[in-house]
């Protein structure tokens, strides 16, 4: 039943902006959501999903999704864009009140994961569990921190 309930309301919302604005400007309304989402995803989604396969697959193997957790601006961006892309007014409106940070924030505290302060000289403090030593590859033997003999 709600699986009918949902598209309904979507229709009964672009009944009701067809009627006020007209049909033509209802439907290039639903075109430009589109376009938006797809913009939206191309900008932040790919970089966003490579990160969360790394978080994922890290989290995994120590059974903990910190490092996934660590980056949910993104999954908010993507997530938005997803809404986006979905045609109708129902969930091009929550698609935009998602990617208002101030909701970014209230998200964040109510799910336990408040925004880190930014300091004025550009510098970002991580917990230990959020960041890793990657050894340079061009390097063998060597890592980066190493001085050169």
């Amino acid at each position: 039943m709600a699986v009918l309930v949902f598209p309904l309301a979507e229709l009964a919302a672009f009944a009701a902006v067809a009627v006020a604005i007209g049909f033509f400007q209802a439907l290039g309304l639903l075109i430009l959501g589109t376009v938006a989402g797809v913009m939206v995803l191309r900008h932040a989604g790919g970089n966003h999903i490579a990160r969360v396969r790394m978080a994922m697959s890290e989290g995994l193997n120590r059974n903990s999704f910190t490092a996934l957790q660590a980056d949910s601006t993104g999954g908010f961006i993507l997530f938005a864009g997803i809404l986006l892309v979905i045609p109708g007014f129902i969930t091009d409106a929550f698609g935009l009140l998602v990617l208002l940070v101030p909701l970014w924030r209230a998200l964040n505290g109510r799910l336990g994961r408040g925004i880190p302060p930014q300091r004025a000289d550009g510098i970002v403090d991580l917990e230990p569990e959020q960041w890793r030593r990657v050894d340079d590859p061009a390097l063998p033997g060597r890592r980066r921190d190493e001085p050169e003999h």
